[in-house]
């Protein structure tokens, strides 16, 4: 008997034939963009924020629920509502300066161009993911179906998101791969029968053990893993990637990235071995750089180890230093292996690929 059905991919075989993207913490960086909002709000009410305690417990939570445990949990002189109200026109402010995640704009570009069916489902409401994503050119545009939580029964960790982007797309979930930063996102991707890869920060760790793959960050997001069409923008072995700024002190090869400005600190999903230029500051040293960032799993702040080898230098500056990083260019993943001087070969190749391609237009356009 025949299969009549409304839906694309009426088949066994549960081919990818959407993507579904969470919005904060995924594509947009909106939490670093919004740091110290908080503080300054309980500070009116002489109320000390517990930030780590609260990040945790907070993540993935509708706007409304959040709300509701700040105002119990530190005994505010206010409704819920009052609470939205309030703090909301602070956070309107500083969504103007969240930036694209890593590898966002690429892969959002990419799938357009191929005409893969695109989503946004976000605990967020409605009216704030229009807010969010106007500051980005052709975001709106690039997805056929926006979703908050306010449009459904209930948000994440609810299958209902994901259930109904996949009805108003035309697919079934199965056809469907969810892309998610947050435990609650990963299961409501799960409990709707949908594929999952976490792109978590480094406190949602706990993706490892449900989502079908966990990534560092999207450039390393491979589509033909999927059944989608595989990028075409690799340069040799080096991808061009939108410029990542960075500052702190060089001293013998590591740098202390320069967090006084906490927006200024890179985020989680800046992982794994990059290119591009450091100049040393108050002199006019440029340097072509290779760049190792990797996490410290030791550490219980938000802290990075960065290694940079200086390309083009007679030899390894011992002294400290402060410097500007640009970086223009990614290699690879970071593969959980410390990159350090004694792996000569692996080093040379890597400074070789950095060498050659920062001599390309694709490249030298950003030094």
């Amino acid at each position: 008997m025949s299969c009549s059905c409304e839906f694309k991919g009426c088949n066994k075989e549960a081919k990818v034939l959407a993507v579904i993207f969470d919005l904060d913490g995924t594509l947009l960086d909106t939490e670093r963009a919004t740091r110290g909002v908080l503080n300054k709000f309980f500070a009116k009410y002489g109320k000390e924020l517990d930030r780590e305690k609260e990040e945790k417990k907070r993540l993935g939570m509708t706007q409304k629920e959040s709300a509701a445990v700040y105002v119990k949990d530190y005994e505010l002189p206010l409704t819920p509502e009052q609470f939205i109200k309030e703090i909301t026109p602070f956070y309107r402010e500083r969504w103007a300066e969240a930036k694209p995640l890593p590898g966002a704009n690429r892969l959002v570009k990419h799938l357009l161009k191929n005409g893969v069916p695109m989503a946004l489902a976000s605990n967020s409401m409605r009216e704030y993911i229009d807010a969010k994503i106007s500051h980005h050119k052709g975001w709106k545009e690039s997805f056929s179906v926006i979703l908050g939580s306010d449009q459904v029964k209930s948000g994440k960790p609810s299958p209902f998101l994901f259930e109904e982007a996949a009805k108003k797309i035309g697919v079934y979930a199965v056809n469907c791969l969810v892309i998610e930063d947050s435990m609650v996102g990963v299961k409501a991707a799960i409990a709707a029968k949908m594929k999952v890869v976490a792109v978590p920060s480094r406190r949602e760790a706990d993706c490892n053990g449900i989502a079908n793959v966990v990534l560092h960050s999207l450039l390393e997001f491979q589509p033909e893993l999927w059944g989608l069409p595989p990028f075409d923008d690799w340069v040799d072995n080096a991808l061009p990637i939108e410029p990542i700024h960075l500052s702190g002190l060089y001293v013998a090869g590591s740098l202390q990235e320069t967090t006084d400005n906490a927006t200024l600190a890179l985020p989680d999903q800046v992982v794994g071995i990059f290119f591009g230029w450091a100049k040393v500051v108050d002199t006019d040293r440029n340097f072509k750089i290779l760049v190792s960032i990797k996490l410290d799993h030791f550490s219980h702040v938000a802290n990075k180890k960065i290694h940079v080898y200086l390309i083009n230098a007679n030899s390894d500056h011992k002294s400290e230093q402060q410097m500007q990083i640009h970086l223009v260019g990614y290699v690879r993943a970071w593969d959980n292996k410390e990159l350090t001087s004694t792996e000569l070969e692996k080093l040379e190749e890597y400074k070789s690929i950095a060498r050659a391609s920062l001599d390309l237009p694709s490249f030298t356009c950003f030094s």
